[in-house]
């Protein structure tokens, strides 16, 4: 009779479903007590004795045979993904199984047929029946589902059945009570869920369930649950009760301390999707545990269910539908009628021993077919009264998607229902449902049982399911009478539980701590920290476009695919960034300057990029991303949060939380404690959370971690939307149209986008409807906006395109046109004379005279005619602004025939001449000829008349001194500016111009402000610093945060105390602007260099403050040198003070010994004061080897003081070993020479010992600086300037020729030295030339007889005989290195060709003083020839070198420059000595004679062709190919392959050569490159070869022309003026006007080529191509393009070049 009840149970009008195990309830962070977590360490639950307390089974409940069939089903998909296999024999121990059995799975539901067949043979059932089962394919999941009806339809007699189901049973229960109450999980529960739940619920009613085979009974699980953990914390505790804190702690765990057990390690519980909320934003992460399955608490924390579903592969779509919403009404009947809130999760595996959930996701296909199913589904399983009440408290199913560990999307998702039985729906109603009792692939024979669901503990039970109608009656009455008392406890719940309307204000909350008190977003520097974000969101994150992030640091790895990063860059620019690229070990500029900060956003992805193909860079889960990221994440936001980089007053860090941060040790987490260290707190961050519950759990991790409460920095009220438009609103209206056009061909306009604009990040683009319908024009705000833009400009601001906008407007006087406005308008557009694609116009002008505003008010009316822009960072390089440059020029034009040109405006440019071959090199030629950019460099000197004199390039100048017309336009400005603004007479730096720069006006202004001055103070420190900077350096100035510091004012994060009323009355002459540069922070200045001038003489004048004292304070202030923004530049500056001095070729009036303020020490104070400053300069900047360079400069020039000046110049050496700072030792050790020869007439032999000694390591130090300035390339000698020394920026593109100029000038004066030597034994008469035969080494010391008076001079020189004896030589080959220097090359940049003339002055002094010593003089050579009338041949030859010496016309390169510099009488004369030579020679004439005979031909015959003397072309040409037989074509000598390319190069009307002479050609060319480059590679980074003949059109010597011929066909006609004056030849060549002119066009020959690859080759026969170097790289089309070209040739030392390259294709 024992399996009667089981019958009864299993009947089919009554039914009971089974509920997984339950856990302990999640984390609370709502409430603020919380109970501590269970210890996991046991398996039961243990009482005050320490008893083991029996549970009572989950799975008692009977169920109909249908419905059990199912929900077996259901027990196979929650088991199916489990690994029990590791507590299975702990299991059958504690059960007593037999060990056996040990090797079957603990779940029945995972036996195969073999583990069944196993099984019942233990159980020693009949052999024939265990045969007859295995054949059916009985396995675990099929032999839970069965009833007895089942066995017996498979022929198993009534005994054997009954066994086996009991058997089943037994087991199921065995292994599941081991499962539940095995080990127990570390979870918090809250106090009140006890309270609630003993309100709720009568322990003593509850439903009671019994294992099969026990009699033991027990509470309800949820209330068991709720004791346990109640007791614990008691025991734990010791009646005391632990905070969140505390709790937090225990859920997160703390791994130090785990046991060794896996058992006891502490789980970390994640949070589920948000209650009740469609949250598409959501994301679970795989294999993350959630909250246990629990009872119903306090009613509304809601109950918590998991399920797997099984897949399409293994059941069909429809089951799987039929499962899903079969598990939810049975879950939702359950929590509506306990009234308790509840989410069923599917896609989440209960995990074997444990109540928590495992996510693991489901696979679906489509979410709308659930979600059709679960509206069609209603009414089947709900009464027809009730079913609006089901639908309201049954949310429709959500679908949240899966992330791995590393934070990438996967396909996999977890499906969630919520159910809300709210009172005032559900009342106190009772909700049947109707079941289905056939599965759902049975389409007949279906038929519907009742069921009355209610939660007991962690499941669903039906209280219907009690075969006894009597016991099924009275449940149904008792659990009427707790439906009421469940709701009228949920009634009671929901009005405690009701918020109040919040007072947070967060709006206004969100917009202060933004702001922070500033008054736009240009005030500060934002840094997002973000993590995923759903696609539906990403929209409402447009206010980053806005904001104009400085960097994000992004967590998301899919961000650049489909996250936040794809949406920002859908408008605006970002650069794709690593942690690693930040700590690079570089410099902050250099990192500044290589990854575009301040530029343009960098996007740093944190955790790698799914779209990575570097393994080193792909996404890392939490645990490998700490290992391996971490420590780069602390170094990057070290870098970011440097004060070098912005203040931190100017920087605001925003957290973006989309999704709940849960685990301690999780990358954002550590991002924030960095950045909280870094920072030193939270002051400067903002925490947006998606929501209430993403900011509790936030805060809460914060607190653990960094002790501090987070919340008022945390907005969490607002949605996302909310927060976008109160950002955007909070922007305030634009002061840029909405969209931006520029001007294009044809009187047309293209669209300028926001993401091209931010590519060209040098460059300030002025746009065709600049500042025209804005959002700031039609705002209540624009009388004020007015008002402060144009006060800032007329106080002394720099000038904006609204200051021109704004003058424009009715009622307005137009801005003021300066006098020389339309000499720059028409020069600019009017350069029909030039041919170049680029044209550069200079504007010299005074400082503060309003250079820069005249050059911007031209570009602003030509916005309409060009594309204007400004270059906006004076540090680029210029190679970049060209680059830039040209994406303007070509920005929307398709059609590459025709461009509208660019106008640039440059400031101060560096080296404009570089620039535009920068330029060159980038642009194309068009078939028109035009200029496509117009560059107007505004150039500030003090000399702006003499520089417009100087200039090659076209240009404008004006002066600080106003016509009479200015001055009347400037008063009837003042008059309106009255009209708008209170006291214009306070607006200084406009009314300095008004008062046209009246010295007087300034000093009484100073005087009257500065009348309280103190230089004690704070205040006058910072003024006098100030004024000193402004002075000596040309647009320096003073951070602001530095200044307030000098001042005294604190930095506090909420203070509103401003460096403007701590200064008054003295800021009425200072302006603060916004510095973009190095960084973009506030700034202050003088408002004109001239007040800061007048205050110095106030300094000195009034309170004895002299420039000395203030820079020595300047030394000693530290402050100056702290770590902060625009330290750079500031130290730069205050060494350019000390350090840069005045020169010719940079536009100064003369050349200077030291800097100005240097200078003026010297002038107006004690010499020692120099030296104080310099050495106080020195230790302050003790790594600098220019300052003590300069001191060695000063002991030597000024003080004398040549030990000292020796100890420096070592020194300096020692710290940066380069040229010039070689040089200067040299330079020490010349001027002692100079100092110590100073008085030939008392030369006595120590005295002649010392100097040649000093002269020895004279030579020697200028020849180490010959030796570095060789090796120096153009990236070694950046690194040898110090990074902090603006002095050599300039000389970056020259070569450094002063170590040879040094060793020549104490050769020189060695030479002088010894003529003074006293040889008493040789009369005066004859004493030079002794002297020059010793020192040519012809007369040996020893011949000399010693004597009391010449002994001891003739020991000294007999010491230094070698010496003596390399001084010539030495000499000799010095001059020859300057020849070619000078001859073969000249300056890349134009403004630097005057320096070049001069320095080639000096070196023809030298070389006239070399020949005084050396050669005789024309009356001493007719003595000579007379007294000897027979000389020999050799002595002839030698005679006749001698005289090619004396007219530099010995060498090659002297030669050429005689091609300028001789007349054609001088010149046959030159021939006539090279022909005796070479024919006379006794030996055979060398190949560099020959070289030089034949190039002397060539040089007499473009200078006078008539001449007699002239070799034939074809005997020359026979000298040069036995000179190349002899030389091969590796030699070095470049001058040799030169010649065949000037008389052998293939012309129309020339003898045809064989193919043997087309291929030396083409090798000769290639000879002459590889030995230039061997030869000058060291000096073409700053000179370029120059070209000397040209390719004419004529036959022999006649195809070869001169360049002298050329300049004098053009110079000799008349030109178009510029600016009033004679064209320069410079310019000519430079605008292309030389190949207009018909005399020149007639002269030369157009060789055809063929453009390839940016180059140029000339085809000849027999496959033969020569490589043609084209001037300008801008005149070959870039793209690849083969086209037929043509090219006037001319021939440098490097190899032919083209010029004006024009395609024969073009129309």
């Amino acid at each position: 009779m024992d399996d009667e009840p089981d019958e009864r149970a299993r009947s089919p009008s009554c039914l009971s479903l089974k509920s997984d195990r339950s856990m302990p309830e999640p984390v609370n962070f709502k409430c603020q007590e919380t109970v501590p977590q269970q210890d996991c360490s046991t398996g039961m639950n243990t009482t005050e004795d320490g008893k083991a307390e029996s549970l009572k089974s989950h799975d008692s409940m009977d169920i109909p045979p249908s419905v059990q069939q199912d929900h077996g089903r259901e027990e196979e998909w929650k088991s199916r993904n489990l690994s029990p296999d590791k507590l299975q024999s702990n299991v059958r121990g504690a059960e007593g199984t037999p060990k056996a059995l040990d090797g079957l799975p603990q779940h029945m539901e995972d036996w195969t047929k073999e583990h069944v067949k196993e099984w019942l043979t233990f159980l020693k059932v009949q052999q024939k029946i265990v045969i007859c089962l295995y054949e059916q394919e009985l396995s675990g999941s099929c032999l839970v589902c069965y009833e007895k009806k089942d066995l017996f339809d498979l022929g198993v007699s009534r005994a054997p059945a009954i066994q086996i189901l009991r058997q089943v049973k037994m087991f199921r229960s065995q292994t599941d009570r081991i499962h539940v109450h095995g080990p127990k999980h570390h979870s918090p529960v809250m106090q009140k869920a006890r309270n609630g739940q003993s309100a709720a619920l009568d322990s003593n009613e509850d439903v009671e369930t019994v294992f099969s085979d026990s009699g033991f009974s027990s509470q309800s699980p949820s209330m068991r649950l709720v004791e346990e953990h109640i007791e614990l914390g008691q025991s734990r505790g010791a009646g005391k009760t632990m905070d969140n804190k505390t709790c937090f702690q225990d859920m997160i765990g703390n791994s130090s301390k785990n046991s060794a057990t896996g058992s006891n390690l502490v789980t970390r519980i994640c949070p589920t999707r948000p209650f009740d909320s469609i949250d598409q934003s959501f994301f679970y992460k795989e294999n993350d545990e959630l909250p246990p399955e629990m009872g119903p608490g306090n009613l509304l924390d809601p109950v918590h269910e998991y399920h797997m579903l099984p897949s399409v592969k293994e059941l069909s779509e429809k089951e799987v539908l039929h499962e899903f919403i079969q598990g939810v009404f049975i879950f939702a009947a359950g929590c509506m009628n306990s009234r308790t809130n509840g989410t069923i999760h599917f896609g989440v595996k209960k995990l074997p021993g444990k109540a928590c959930g495992q996510v693991i996701g489901q696979q679906i296909i489509s979410d709308s077919k659930f979600m059709e199913k679960f509206e069609l589904s209603l009414n089947e399983y709900f009464e027809e009264e009730h079913l609006n009440v089901a639908r309201t408290c049954i949310r429709p199913p959500q679908f949240s998607q899966i992330l791995g560990h590393d934070g990438t999307s996967s396909n996999k998702w977890v499906i969630e229902v919520d159910v809300i039985p709210s009172y005032s729906i559900t009342q106190e109603n009772v909700f049947y449902t109707s079941l289905k009792t056939a599965s759902a692939g049975e389409e007949t024979h279906q038929c519907k049982t009742q069921c009355l669901f209610v939660r007991e503990g962690p499941m669903a039970i039906n209280i219907l399911a009690d075969p006894n109608p009597r016991v099924t009656q009275e449940k149904i009455r008792s659990i009427t009478d707790k439906v009421k008392v469940w709701a009228l406890a949920r009634k009671s719940a929901e009005e405690r539980n009701k918020r109040p309307p919040s007072q947070g204000h967060q709006g206004q909350k969100l917009k202060r701590l933004i702001m922070c008190g500033r008054d736009t977003f240009d005030d500060f520097q934002l840094i997002v920290v973000t993590d995923k974000c759903p696609p539906n969101q990403l929209e409402n994150l447009s206010f980053l476009k806005e904001m104009d992030p400085f960097a994000v640091l992004e967590f998301d790895p899919e961000s650049d695919i489909n996250g936040t990063c794809r949406f920002y860059r859908k408008d605006c620019i970002a650069n794709l960034h690593y942690p690693s690229m930040y700590t690079t070990g570089e410099s902050i500029s250099a990192v500044i300057g290589k990854l575009n900060l301040f530029q343009q956003t960098s996007w740093v992805f944190c955790n790698g990029r799914v779209n990575e193909e570097s393994m080193a860079n792909k996404p890392l889960e939490p645990s490998d991303w700490l290992k391996k990221r971490c420590r780069e994440i602390n170094n990057m936001i070290s870098f970011l949060c440097n004060p070098d980089l912005f203040s931190k007053d100017g920087l605001l860090v925003f957290f973006i939380l989309h999704s709940a941060v849960t685990d301690i040790s999780s990358p954002i987490m550590e991002a924030f404690c960095a950045i909280y260290r870094t920072l030193e707190g939270s002051d400067h961050m903002l925490c947006l959370c998606k929501d209430f519950d993403v900011f509790k759990q936030w805060r809460q991790l914060i607190e653990t971690r960094c002790k501090v409460d987070i919340t008022n920095k945390c907005i969490h009220e607002l949605s996302l939307n909310e927060v976008n438009c109160t950002i955007h609103k909070l922007k305030g209206p634009h002061t840029l149209s909405v969209e931006r056009y520029l001007p294009s061909t044809g009187s047309s306009s293209v669209i300028l986008s926001r993401k091209e604009e931010e590519m060209m990040t040098v460059l300030d683009i002025l746009s065709e409807n600049e500042c025209e319908n804005t959002e700031i024009e039609t705002a209540e705000s624009f009388g004020e906006f007015k008002r402060k833009t144009e006060e800032k400009f007329y106080r002394g601001g720099r000038v904006t395109w609204w200051d021109f906008y704004l003058s424009e407007r009715p009622g307005c006087l137009p801005f003021i046109k300066r006098d020389k406005y339309k000499d720059l308008y028409e020069l600019i557009t009017f350069p029909e004379s030039s041919t170049s694609p680029c044209v550069m116009v200079n504007l010299f002008h005074h400082p503060g005279c309003g250079g820069t505003t005249l050059a911007m008010h031209v570009l602003w009316n030509l916005r309409n005619k060009f594309r204007c822009a400004v270059v906006n960072n004076s540090m680029a390089l210029n190679n970049e602004v060209a680059v830039q440059v040209k994406k303007l020029l070509t920005c929307g034009n398709q059609d590459q025939s025709a461009y509208t040109p660019v106008l640039l405006l440059v400031d101060n440019w560096n080296d404009i001449g570089d620039l535009k071959q920068s330029m060159l090199n980038v642009l194309e030629r068009n078939p028109q000829n035009t200029p496509k950019i117009i560059v107007l460099n505004c150039e500030r000197s003090q000399f702006p008349r003499e520089c417009s004199r100087k200039s090659y390039f076209g240009n404008v100048f004006i002066t600080n001194k106003l016509s009479v017309k200015e001055q009347s336009l400037f008063s009837e400005k003042l008059k309106q500016l009255k009209d708008h603004h209170m006291k214009p007479e306070t607006f200084y730096a406009f009314m300095i111009m008004t008062k046209n720069f009246s010295e007087t006006y300034i000093t009484n202004l100073v005087n009257n402000t500065l009348k309280d001055f103190d230089k004690a103070s704070k205040k006058g420190r910072l003024i006098s610093f100030l004024a000193l900077l402004n002075t000596y350096v040309d647009g320096s100035y003073m951070s602001l945060s530095l200044c307030k510091e000098l001042v005294g004012i604190q930095s506090e994060f909420w203070k509103k105390e401003t460096l403007e009323n701590e200064m008054n009355p003295y800021f009425t002459l200072l302006i603060n602007f916004t510095v973009e540069e190095h960084g973009t922070y506030k700034a202050v200045r003088f408002l004109h260099w001239m007040i800061a001038r007048s205050c110095l003489d106030l300094f000195t004048q009034e309170h004895t403050l002299s420039h000395g004292e203030i820079i020595i304070d300047m030394l000693h202030c530290d402050l100056l040198y702290k770590t902060m923004m625009g330290k750079d530049l500031l130290v730069q500056n205050i060494q350019s003070m000390l350090l840069k001095r005045n020169r010719k070729e940079e536009g100064d009036d003369k050349d200077t010994l030291f800097s100005p303020l240097i200078e003026h020490i010297y002038k107006d104070e004690i010499t020692d004061k120099v030296k104080e400053v310099l050495e106080r300069a020195t230790l302050r900047f003790e790594k600098s080897a220019t300052l003590p360079q300069a001191l060695a400069r000063h002991f030597y020039l000024k003080a004398k003081d040549f030990t000292l000046s020796l100890q420096w110049a070592k020194d300096a050496l020692s710290k940066k070993s380069n040229s010039y700072i070689a040089d200067t030792l040299g330079q020490v050790y010349k001027s002692q020479l100079k100092e110590e020869s100073s008085h030939l007439e008392d030369l006595s032999p120590e005295v002649l010992d010392k100097s040649l000694k000093l002269a020895s390591k004279a030579i020697d130090a200028f020849r180490h600086s010959q030796d570095l300035a060789e090796r120096e390339e153009t990236v070694e000698r950046e690194e040898s300037v110090d990074p902090n020394d603006p002095l050599y920026r300039k000389r970056q593109r020259t070569y450094n020729m002063s170590g040879y100029n040094g060793e020549s000038e104490v050769l020189l004066n060695v030479l002088q030295v010894i003529q003074g030597v006293p040889l008493s034994t040789i009369s005066e008469r004859h004493k030079k030339d002794v002297i020059l035969q010793i020192l040519k080494g012809n007369l040996q010391m020893s011949s000399f007889q010693n004597s009391e008076t010449n002994a001891n001079f003739i020991a000294v020189l007999r010491d230094l005989e070698k010496f003596l004896v390399s001084l010539q030589p030495r000499l000799k080959a010095i001059f020859c290195v300057f020849e070619e220097y000078f001859t073969y090359m000249k300056p890349r940049s134009m403004e630097r060709e005057p320096l070049d003339s001069r320095n080639k002055s000096k070196v023809f002094e030298c070389f006239r003083k070399y020949i005084q010593i050396f050669c005789l003089s024309s009356e001493d050579k007719r003595k000579e020839k007379s007294s000897k009338p027979k000389i020999s041949l050799g002595q002839e030859v030698v005679d006749q070198r001698l005289y090619l010496e004396s007219k530099r016309a010995d060498t090659f390169a002297g030669i050429l420059q005689i091609l300028y510099d001789k007349n054609g009488i001088e010149m046959e004369k030159i021939l006539e000595k090279w022909q005796f030579i070479f024919y006379n020679e006794e030996c055979k004439s060398s190949t560099s004679d020959m070289v030089n005979f034949i190039l002397a031909n060539i040089v007499l015959h473009n200078i006078k062709p008539t001449s007699k003397l002239l070799k034939k072309h074809e005997e020359l040409v026979y000298h040069v190919k036995k000179a190349l037989q002899i030389e091969g074509t590796n030699s070095n000598r470049t001058e040799l392959y030169y010649l065949p390319m000037l008389l052998m190069w293939p012309t129309r009307g020339s003898t045809p050569f064989d193919l043997a002479t087309y291929q030396n050609i083409s090798a000769y060319v290639t000879s002459a490159k590889r030995s230039y480059q061997r030869r000058f590679s060291h000096m073409m980074q700053a000179r370029s070869a120059i070209v000397h003949f040209f390719l004419g059109k004529s036959t022999g010597l006649k195809q070869i022309v001169s360049k002298r011929k050329l300049d004098e066909i053009v110079t000799s006609k008349q030109h178009p003026p510029l600016s009033g004056k004679t064209c320069k030849v410079h310019y000519l060549w430079q605008s292309g006007v030389v190949w207009k002119d018909p005399d020149v066009q007639k002269m030369l020959l157009r060789v055809k080529g063929k453009s390839e690859s940016r180059g140029i080759y000339v085809h000849y026969p027999g496959n033969v191509k020569i490589p043609v170097r084209p001037v300008y790289l801008g005149d070959i089309r870039s793209g690849g393009s083969q086209e037929i070209v043509s090219f006037y040739l001319g021939f440098s030392m490097e190899g032919p070049v083209a010029y004006d390259i024009k395609y024969e294709n073009d129309p």
